[in-house]
This record gives C-alpha cells, structure tokens and sequence, in this order.
C-alpha cells in the first residue's frame, strides 16, 4: 500500500528547499513515504517530518529533515527551533520547521549542504569543492 501524499507541489516552501536541494551536484529528488525526499546514492533531505506521539498533526509538514554535521550536533540539540524526528533521530538526523516567519535562507543552504557531504559519495564531494 502507497503512503499518501504529504506535500503541496505548490508549497513555496518546498520550491525553495527543491532550489537549494537541486544544485548540488548529483542531486534528484523522489517521493518516499508521501514525502519528497532528496538525495544523490542516499537521502541526504527530507521535506517533512513527524514526531514520536503525533504523526497525524501535519505540525512539522513544512520541515527540514536533515543530518547535521557532527561539529554541530550539539549545538542544534541546545537550540529550541530544532526538533528530533519520528524514526530518523536515533540515526542523528533533526528537524527545522521551515513553515516559521524566521527562516535563516543562509542558514538552511548551509544545513542542506552539511548534510549532502554526510551522505554523498567522495566523488560528488569533491565536484562541490570545486565548484
């Protein structure tokens, strides 16, 4: 059975993700688990998200799921707007609600990107590097 839908092909939220998403190299998208999700060999971003408890709320539809460099970790884990996803947290990954009036567009390139180096292979790496 297909998961449903989950995202708005409208959303101007997710446009912007797909933009940032998109220009890294190698970089495709596809719908999994109702979800649009990015990646290159593996997921690198999902747009969406839910939380233990509350899977039916739609409150983090509008979210960034991401891996956050380990440098960071904890500095996300110690700050309120980041969130710990439904079955992706254990693995390390978080969340940013994007569907607030302060989102940091900077900010999210910069989590995006630091998750694609998390999951991409070395060679697509290197070709961001040279870029």
């Amino acid at each position: 059975m297909a998961h449903p839908k989950r995202f708005d092909d409208d959303d101007p939220l997710l446009a912007k993700l797909r933009e940032i998403c998109l220009a890294l190299p190698g970089a495709d998208v596809k719908v999994s688990h109702g979800r649009p999700a990015f990646f290159t060999k593996k997921i690198f971003v999902v747009y969406g998200a839910v939380v233990k408890g509350e899977h039916d709320s739609g409150r983090y539809d509008q979210s960034l799921m991401f891996m956050p460099d380990p440098d960071d970790a904890e500095a996300i884990d110690h700050d309120d707007r980041f969130f710990t996803p439904a079955y992706w947290g254990p693995s390390g990954w978080r969340g940013l609600d994007l569907s607030t009036s302060n989102v940091d567009w900077n900010e999210v390139t910069e989590l995006v990107t630091d998750s694609y180096r998390a999951t991409a292979p070395a060679k697509l790496i290197a070709e961001l590097d040279t870029n």
